[in-house]
Formats: structure tokens, sequence, C-alpha cells
């Protein structure tokens, strides 16, 4: 992993994005050429850098660049192959209106073949060496508990280059909750340094959540730290690995000592700025299907088209979030606030298929021109429902010192929230983006989000 903007990205991830640029700046020249066209190298060049630009949002869009290997070979082929089937028609009509594009258009059929074929090379490749465990860093972990099965679960949901954990190394207060396997503990009889200089560790990570009492041997991590070789909490393993704290492991030590958690005024005017840009383009862009959508709830049901609901934003304070109306106009006819469920009855046909597509959301983008929300944050949360959470839920607040957004980092990282659960484990990703966000990383949740909604991912 590597540190970019503030934000952990793998580094087969940026492997593959290098590569996918390089191949696709060069398909549009050499498709002129197979084709026979005269322009040279010069003249291919712009259609060349517009083809791989679009190209490439699609690939990001679709989820070709995600650091996880949850998605198999044939998943990934799948994807590949539906880039290509919007990308090219796409090309088309954009090589039509771009000084040069005639050859390029021309020559369209053998791109197809060079982008389809080279990006599915490509990722082909990728597996095999995921697979084979080629380029794994050895990692050490300190602790047998839960915490220790934990962080290996984390590590197995990586892809290429993946980290390979040699074994557990045993704190001597944990034989009584050893939640491992018995074959993987290393013997504690050696010093922790001995051992990770005779396995070749490239690095330790500490999966213990007390760490008081003499639990660590903290001589021998500090050798092993000294010696060239990082030493990883649980907060930290988890912040590069998923891209979320882990409240168990919180301490307000780290929220007051640890870095990021940057509210500038430059980050502000650059956000603010971002907002009232991408809300504006918005807004005109889906205009078309707002109005469609409020004709469709007008004509399914009575009540208004759109809902109004009191939510929390920066710093606490409340304000009237808009939505469309998915549900019918009694979902709450005694006054009670209740967490969406699965299958909601009080959901009618046409906000069942809003939701889905998250249509719904579209008129917050009017509450993010007035400046309550940003188009990326903490999704907001109804009153009641922050006074319970702030009740159960550590450091819930915090989410709060940035104001809440259309979509944000949980939205793209986890599945609907429905539940006090639910909104413990989204709170972990949302500590992420109050500690990390930059506008690179907002750039990065708007493409994930073109992902989540065309695959419908996460939505009730």
């Amino acid at each position: 992993m590597i540190r970019l903007f503030k934000h952990h990205v793998s580094v087969g991830s940026v492997m593959v994005l290098t590569a996918d640029t390089v191949l696709l700046l060069g398909v549009v020249p050499l498709a002129v050429a197979m084709q026979g066209g005269g322009s040279g190298l010069m003249g291919a060049l712009p259609p060349a850098v517009l083809f791989a630009s679009l190209m490439l949002a699609l690939n990001g869009s679709l989820g070709l660049y995600r650091r996880e290997s949850g998605a198999s070979f044939g998943g990934h082929f799948g994807r590949v192959l539906l880039a290509v089937a919007i990308g090219m028609p796409a090309a088309y009509m954009l090589f039509s209106v771009t000084p040069q594009g005639f050859e390029a258009r021309s020559a369209l059929g053998y791109a197809v073949v060079f982008t389809l074929c080279g990006l599915i090379l490509l990722r082909q490749i990728m597996f095999w060496a995921s697979t084979a465990g080629m380029g794994a860093k050895r990692v050490l972990i300190v602790g047998t508990g839960e915490e220790a099965a934990g962080v290996e679960r984390a590590l197995a949901t990586l892809g290429y280059p993946s980290l390979a954990i040699v074994g557990f190394y045993p704190t001597g207060h944990d034989q009584d909750a050893r939640a491992v396997a018995a074959d993987r503990i290393l013997p504690d009889a050696l010093p922790l340094s001995e051992i990770v200089a005779g396995l070749g560790v490239r690095e330790v990570i500490v999966a213990v959540r007390e760490q008081r009492g003499g639990v660590l041997p903290l001589r021998e991590l500090i050798d092993c730290r000294i010696g060239g070789v990082p030493v990883t909490d649980l907060a930290g393993v988890y912040e590069r690995v998923r891209g979320e704290v882990p409240i168990e492991s919180l301490k307000a030590s780290w929220l007051i000592y640890g870095q990021g958690f940057v509210q500038g005024g430059t980050r502000a005017f650059v956000k603010r700025t971002f907002d009232v840009v991408v809300s504006a383009v918005m807004l005109i862009l889906t205009l078309p299907v707002m109005l469609a959508t409020a004709l469709a709830i007008r004509l399914e049901s009575p009540g208004p088209v759109i809902y109004r609901q009191e939510r929390v934003g920066l710093g606490g304070r409340r304000f009237t979030c808009l939505k469309f109306r998915s549900m019918c106009t009694d979902a709450e006819h005694d006054g009670v606030a209740r967490w969406a469920i699965h299958a909601d009855p009080r959901v009618t046909r046409v906000g069942r298929f809003i939701r889905k597509v998250r249509i719904d959301e579209l008129p917050q983008l009017f509450n993010v021109l007035r400046g309550e929300m940003s188009f990326v944050g903490p999704r907001p949360e109804r009153p009641s429902f922050v006074n319970e959470l702030k009740e159960t839920i550590p450091f819930y607040d915090v989410r709060h010192s940035v104001k809440p957004g259309v979509t944000g980092w949980a939205q793209v990282r986890y599945s609907y929230g429905a539940s006090v659960e639910d909104a413990r484990k989204k709170l972990q990703f949302d500590l992420y983006y109050v500690k990390n966000h930059s506008l690179f990383l907002d750039l990065l949740i708007l493409v994930e989000t073109v992902r989540v909604v065309l695959f419908r991912e996460g939505a009730h």
C-alpha cells in the first residue's frame, strides 16, 4: 500500500492503472497505423488521449481498479466487456466532433480488438500473480485472539500484492481466548526479534486490544522497529487495508495526537468550490430524470413529491433534508422514527425503484447549493437516531465535524445501514473519511458511487 494524497492506495491498483494508461494511449495510434492512416503519431495523439481518458473513467466507474480481491477473473472479464461496450459508441461520437478524429473513428474496429484483448490480458497476468502469491509481503501478527483473527480476515481481502502471514506470536496472556489455528502459532520461547529476522518478516502487526500490564514484548518490538521492520497497531492496519478506523481499538489519544483531521481554510474553499460546481452540473444533467420522477410519484400515490425531514449536520446543527418521497404518506403516522428494513412495506413501487438507483437523493443537490450539505461526506442522520447512537457508540459525534454528504465513503464501502450495529460499522468508514478527506478522496468516492448505482450495491 502507498499513501497518495492522504489516502491509502493499493500498489496493485496503481500498477494496473498505469498499465491500462500506457495500453489505452497506444490503442488509437496502433489502430490508425493498422488502418493505413497517414496522419502520423502527432495527428493521432489528441484522439488517443481522449480515448484513454474515456476508457479509464469507465474502468474506474465499473470497479476495475478496486484494491480488494473479492471479484474473480470472470467478474473482471464481464466488467471489461461492459466498459468496451459502453466506451466504443461513446468514442465514436467523440471522434466525430474531435479535430483529427476521422481516422481514429475509421479505425475503431481495430481499437475494439486491441482494447478488449489488452485489458483482459493485463487482468489475467495480475490474476496469475495474485494466485501465485508473487510479490507478497511477509508479515507477523502479535496476538492470537479475536483481534488477530480479524486482521487475518482483513488481509485475505487484499488484491495483488498481498500480505502473507508467516504466523502468530503469542503474548502469553491470551491462551484462553485463542481464535487462530494452533498450527500457525509460533513458539514464544525465542525472542520476537529473532523470529522476525529468521522468517524474513517485513512488518509486524500488533493485534492486541488491551496493551497495558506488560502484555506486549515492548523491548523486542522496539528492537524490530530500530532494525527497520515497521510495527503497526490495529487502527493503523485497518485504516490502511480496509479504509476504516475500528472503534474497538480507538483511543482518545489517537484522535488528539494522530495525523489527519485537517479542516483548514484552503481545504474548506476547495471543497465548497467543488460542491457548487458538481451539484450545479448534476442538477442540469439530471433535470429530465427529476421531472419524470416527480410525475411518477404524483401519479402513483397522493401526497407531496418532495419529502422534508430534519437531519443533523455540521457541528450538530439541524437542517431540513430534501428527498423524493419513496414511502406512503402515513409511513410514520404515530410520529415515531423507525429504521428502514429490507423489503419495507411502507415503500411504494416507484419508491422502491428510485431507491435502488439512488434517484431519491437528487433533491439534496439543493441542500448542497445552500451550504447545508457537501456533495461528499458522512450521510446525515435523524436527530432521534443521533441521540441514540451517541449513547451507544463512542466517538459518534466526530462525524459531525464535517458537512454531511449526498454520497460518502461509508456508502460506497458498506451495505445499506438499518440498525445500531450497521451505524457502528459505517462510523468506522466515516472516521476514516473525516481523518483523511481530500479532493482526491472526494473524486474517488464519486467514481465509486457510479459503480454502486450501476450494480445496485448497498441499495435498500
